[in-house]
């Protein structure tokens, strides 16, 4: 069944509303957290104790939002926070998973909770500072992996790992204690109202919702089939988005470092005395100036830390001839006038003729390391070229910088996508799934019950309330009014069956009174026996005898039936019927064929009954012929003993003796209720049943009621 929670009756513009104040709240917590550990140099972050917050009050979507904009915001003035985005919706997702399961208000939960926040915050985090700062030196755990990298000989990763998850663990503990104390001190009648809910339907409890869980389905549920629909399209959408956005960060940084190495190389290009390259190549620093130009190409080297070689050469047929090379922390430079032949790297890019001017950028791979090479000519008066001017880029940096755009791209995303995942989720779970599975229980509660509980189940459905304004609600429509028909159909048809059932039990009774009537009886022996059978079972039931047969149906069949147990008198002489005295061996064995014609009679008519309408007919046929068996096995008309007779029949036996014993036949007067209970009891376990005489005698009373009813 169907359980409804508490309706929440305040408005889409007041939910609105609250949830925005709780957002703005939780924001303004992971702010004022990370101002106290910045202002008092913590070496903590203390960012995520509103997103905790957040998340234990509202649940996910919320928690998300706040740990989500807090770092973009906070990017204004520390363009770092970005990246670190995912690290606080995470943080928001495994906060609201506890708090929805209660883990919070247990000691382990709390411990658990911690350890978990840490190893998102020291270890994931560790792992992203990596790829955007290399060394690790640029967060609040700098000084613990420094102490690790220089006292412990960690490496880089491994020294921002662990030594993140150590302070993470003490930030984090103080995150969940001081969100824990927050919730505390809220009003229990304020936390209320930031219990957010997306329903489309009438609101269900929350064993409701997680009995819903528990449904199979056979193979991926319609869940699933949705989350991964929108989880395949964003990260498809994502991938070629970062991958654009990568592509031209990376040609964007290539043209800069490009532009910058073009400068430099046309500055040293203007540095050079072209008048003077043949007497710097011959004398070298004794030639005129050459120290000067040389100090002048030292100072232009430093207008960039990422412009890592300076030189200026002379093409020749079999190599270059250098001018100026100037030495560099890792290499010393060459002698002037010392002739290099070309490499084998970059032999692709040695120009055909050594009088052309023009020398294209190169990007390559050499001994010297990951470089683009800019060249500038430099011309003498006349408009030759006399040599040429280089500068050389490390392309290493431009790596490291597309690494960590690569890596705040990818963050960024996927706190985005989590964001978009649990919007998807709230959705198809609000919009489609619940909507839907209550439909599916109601309706096979429905089709599973009784016809007395039907009326319910149909109101439960109505209920449900379900307003998503699309198909499912249209859906939801046509299912209520289709089972309102249903229900106006069956209660139709079923107060016609308890017509036909009356009219059916009437004819019965009428049938077995003008049977009764032939030996001068009246209709209260096919009354009273039916009586005395149901008082019989009833007693049964409630002393929990013979329970595996004694159903409803059973019990209902057996009392629509009891009238018919004489039908076979109808076979018999009115003589023998009405004789006054004691019958003769052979009138008494004629007496005897009205169970056998009885049985005879009744099956004639359940050749012409369905066989889905005829239980009751065959428990008729069962008293009919075996209501005269006795537990003894001296009854008959087949001898039959102990449990071999049908139940019905055994029930009957009682109730049939009974009302012989006290009633006026033309034979006999009746005997006493007391002498009549005292032949009953004398004849259990030989005449009857014995748990079914006993369950009459403990009955007498009622038994006493119906006996004298009438009279």
């Amino acid at each position: 069944m169907i359980i409804l929670g508490e309706q929440d009756n305040r408005s889409k513009k007041e939910k609105c509303f609250t949830e925005l104040i709780l957002c703005v709240s939780g924001i303004l917590l992971n702010y004022l957290g990370s101002f106290i550990a910045n202002t008092f140099s913590l070496h903590m972050y203390l960012d995520s104790i509103g997103t905790v917050t957040v998340s234990c009050l509202s649940g996910y979507i919320p928690g998300i939002i706040v740990g989500l904009l807090s770092n973009m915001l906070a990017s204004s003035f520390d363009t770092a926070s970005i990246s670190y985005g995912t690290l606080n919706v995470l943080i928001a997702v495994v906060a609201a998973y506890f708090a929805d399961r209660g883990w919070f208000k247990k000691i382990p939960g709390i411990l658990l909770s911690i350890l978990s926040f840490a190893f998102i915050g020291g270890v994931l985090g560790g792992i992203l500072t990596y790829f955007l700062y290399g060394a690790g030196g640029e967060s609040a755990t700098s000084s613990v992996v420094l102490f690790l990298r220089g006292k412990a000989g960690m490496s880089y990763l491994s020294a921002e790992i662990f030594g993140g998850f150590l302070i993470d663990i003490i930030d984090k503990a103080i995150t969940v204690v001081a969100s824990l104390l927050i919730i505390k001190i809220i009003p229990k009648s304020i936390e209320k109202k930031f219990h957010f809910g997306a329903w489309k339907q009438a609101p269900l409890s929350r064993e409701a919702v997680r009995a819903m869980k528990k449904t199979d389905t056979r193979l991926l549920s319609l869940s699933a089939k949705l989350m991964c629909i929108i989880f395949i399209a964003s990260v498809s959408i994502g991938i070629v988005a970062t991958g654009i956005s990568y592509v031209l960060y990376r040609e964007s940084n290539i043209d800069t470092e490009g532009e910058l190495a073009q400068s430099a190389a046309r500055m040293v290009a203007n540095a050079i005395d072209p008048d003077k390259v043949d007497e710097y190549i011959q004398l070298g620093e004794d030639a005129d100036g050459y120290i000067e130009t040389e100090a002048v190409l030292y100072e232009l080297k430093k207008i960039s830390e990422n412009v890592k070689y300076i030189y200026v050469f002379k093409l020749l047929d079999n190599g270059v001839q250098v001018v100026f090379d100037l030495d560099t922390p890792d290499v010393k430079g060459d002698d002037p006038g010392s002739i290099h032949g070309y490499d084998d790297d970059y032999l692709p890019y040695v120009p055909e003729s050594k009088d052309t001017d023009e020398l294209e950028p190169v990007i390559s791979r050499t001994s010297y390391g990951w470089l683009m090479t800019v060249y500038e000519p430099v011309y003498d008066k006349d408009g030759n070229c006399v040599c040429f001017a280089g500068a050389d880029v490390s392309m290493e940096g431009i790596h490291k910088k597309c690494r960590s755009f690569l890596a705040r791209l990818i963050s960024l995303f996927l706190g985005i996508l989590i964001l978009i995942l649990a919007f998807g989720l709230r959705i198809s779970k609000y919009n489609i799934i619940l909507p839907l599975k209550s439909m599916a229980l109601t309706a096979g509660e429905y089709k599973n019950t009784s016809h007395d509980s039907m009326e319910k189940t149909a109101m439960n459905f109505e209920s449900l309330e379900i307003t998503t304004g699309d198909e499912i609600e249209n859906l939801y429509s046509t299912f209520s009014d289709m089972i309102e028909e249903n229900l106006e159909y069956i209660n139709d048809i079923q107060k016609k069956n308890e017509t036909i059932n009356e009219m059916q039990r009437g004819l019965i009774v009428v049938l077995a009174d003008i049977v009764e009537s032939r030996d001068q009886n009246t209709g209260d022996h096919v009354r009273k026996t039916a009586a005395y059978v149901k008082m019989i079972m009833d007693e049964m039931k409630e002393e929990g005898i013979y329970t595996d047969k004694l159903t409803d149906k059973f019990m209902s069949d057996v009392y629509q039936s009891a009238p018919l147990h004489d039908v076979g008198k109808i076979a018999v002489s009115d003589v023998i019927l009405n004789k006054p005295g004691k019958l003769t061996d052979e009138e008494f064995d004629i007496m005897k064929t009205h169970t056998t014609v009885g049985a005879e009679i009744i099956d004639r008519v359940l050749k012409n009954v369905p066989d889905d309408g005829s239980g009751y007919l065959k428990e008729a046929r069962d008293l009919a012929l075996y209501h005269h068996e006795k537990w003894n096995g001296q009854g008959y008309p087949t001898g039959l003993s102990g449990e071999d007779i049908p139940l019905s029949a055994r029930i009957m036996a009682v109730a049939d003796v009974f009302d012989a014993l006290v009633s006026t036949r033309s034979y006999k007067k009746g005997f006493p209720f007391e002498k009549a209970i005292s032949i009953i009891e004398e004849s259990s376990g030989s005449h009857f049943d014995p748990k079914i005489a006993g369950a009459f005698l403990n009955a007498k009373d009622k038994a006493r009621e119906i006996a004298e009813s009438n009279e």
